[in-house]
């Protein structure tokens, strides 16, 4: 593709140099370039792009778009604004992939990867080819990579779009975050249905107030479109937690259809009677689309919830309460969600993702419900994020557990002894013992403490890092997996 014809996409530019100069690729890394690629110089919050321009042209870059001309003897495309131009020649370059499948996006705080894969195994078991996009994992066709972040930037969301449809995918499941939102990623998407899950404390050292997070998560329902159609399959859905207060902003912000879900109050998809286990999960789901009794495997009421908003969104998709119901009843465990490590020990141990204070509080009051024993939370707070989230997470832990073992996640550039102390004034504050919580900076002793210490029929909850394989401490990362090191640390008891 010429130059010139990317620049047809843009209103408001021009082009400085050869405007018929052949593009082979588009690229916003200066490490990723490759001959005959065009590099988007983007202005971030910490590096400027622009700094980067010669060594893309050192890499074979063969054109640039730049917010203004740099003395560089290559075609520039000037633009006002690289960023949002980015998403629009992405999509153009890649030939607007996103309007040849499905798209459902979810977004919230918590439940996100959960709600994807639930929605993903529905779908797929009705024999559409599914494409999946999140914190753990993107799969195009049979093929499952690895994720650096939840939601990818434009371009390569765009091409990863084009090689889904490549693969003839028919529908694609992205969790769609806030920072995605707020910096334009999904410019430009077309998206079938957007799902929201809830809204509670996080990322406030990015969004600052609790106001601008919510007004980021609520641009994917007002980017539903605003229009109507007669052909089903393209109207657009909004699913939406009626027991969450951001939804009603959220309804008034999108053209969609709503489609509303939840427990407490009155609702188009809800379940009542709710009975959790340590084995699984039941409730009645009450539905525009009929009745029926679910029995899961997943724990929880947070996973109650989880599975409300795939049964919302795939009824929209035609798909039968029946069909559903097999799907989600058939569904064991989502990597790092609940997950239970099982070495033949006579207590039980979990590992969970949670890393918020909403997230712990759903994690533990589920574990309460059926736990027959004492409670060890293992838990710890992310450097370099959110610092008024720690005592928090400290505050929640301490009303639902036994005992505690405060201990490192992923420190990443700040001190680990000064996060953990953080923490503490959150457990002081709920008028948790002393003698009963413990600041253990190296998070596999953490691990080996709570295990040694446990007795039959208690319940050790390892939170925070769930599916991850790694501890990021000053910018090294750094083999870790909770799993793993719990299942070493009861085999070494059990001896």
């Amino acid at each position: 593709m010429k130059l010139k014809e990317l620049a047809s996409a843009l209103l408001l530019t021009h082009i400085h140099g050869e405007a018929e100069t052949e593009i082979t690729g588009i690229e916003a890394d200066s490490r990723k370039v490759k001959p005959g690629d065009l590099f988007l110089c983007i202005p971030g919050l910490v590096v400027d792009g622009h700094d980067f321009a010669a060594k893309a042209l050192d890499m074979g870059a063969s054109a640039l778009v730049t917010e203004r001309v740099l003395e560089l003897s290559v075609p520039q495309l000037v633009v006002k604004d690289a960023r949002y131009a980015m998403a629009v020649l992405a999509a153009h370059f890649y030939g607007y992939p996103s309007n040849e499948m499905k798209l459902i996006g979810i977004t919230g705080t918590n439940g996100k990867t959960t709600s994807s894969y639930l929605i993903e195994k529905i779908l797929r078991d009705q024999g559409f080819r599914t494409g999946l996009m999140g914190t753990i994992e993107m799969k195009i066709g049979d093929t499952y990579t690895h994720m650096e972040r939840t939601t990818q930037e434009s371009v390569d969301l765009q091409r990863s779009f084009r090689q889904m449809r490549e693969h003839q995918t028919d529908y694609c499941i992205m969790e769609v975050s806030s920072h995605a939102l707020e910096l334009g990623r999904v410019k430009g998407i077309h998206f079938r249905s957007g799902v929201f899950t809830n809204l509670s404390q996080d990322h406030l050292d990015y969004h600052k107030t609790m106001e601008a997070y919510e007004a980021a998560k609520g641009l994917l329902f007002s980017r539903l479109g605003n229009g109507f159609s007669a052909d089903p399959h393209e109207r657009q859905y909004a699913i939406l937690n009626a027991d969450d207060p951001s939804s009603m902003t959220f309804s008034k912000l999108s053209a969609a259809q709503v489609i509303t879900y939840g427990i407490d109050n009155e609702c188009d998809v809800r379940a009542t009677n709710i009975r959790i286990t340590a084995q699984g999960t039941e409730f009645r789901l009450v539905s525009f689309a009929g009745e029926a009794l679910f029995r899961m495997k997943l724990v929880g009421k947070f996973n109650v919830y989880n599975a409300l908003g795939a049964i919302a969104s795939t009824l929209a998709e035609g798909v039968s309460l029946e069909q559903i119901r097999n799907s989600l009843e058939s569904i064991a465990v989502v990597d790092g969600r609940m997950e239970v490590v099982n070495e033949g020990q006579d207590f039980l141990v979990l590992v969970d993702y949670a890393h918020t204070p909403d997230g712990l509080e759903n994690a533990l009051s589920t574990i309460r419900e059926f736990a027959e024993g004492k409670i060890y939370t293992v838990f710890g707070c992310g450097g370099d994020r959110d610092r008024t989230k720690r005592p928090l997470m400290g505050k929640v832990t301490a009303k639902y557990s036994d005992y505690l073992y405060v201990t490192s996640d992923n420190p990443r550039t700040e001190n680990a002894t000064d996060i953990l102390h953080d923490i503490v004034p959150g457990i002081e504050e709920a008028g948790f013992p002393s003698e009963k919580f413990e600041l253990i900076v190296d998070r596999k002793m953490a691990i080996q403490k709570a295990i040694d210490g446990a007795g039959p029929k208690d319940v050790i909850l390892i939170a925070g890092k769930g599916h991850e394989t790694y501890q990021d401490v000053m910018g090294t990362k750094h083999d870790f997996d909770d799993r793993l090191v719990a299942k070493a640390a009861i085999r070494g008891r059990c001896r």
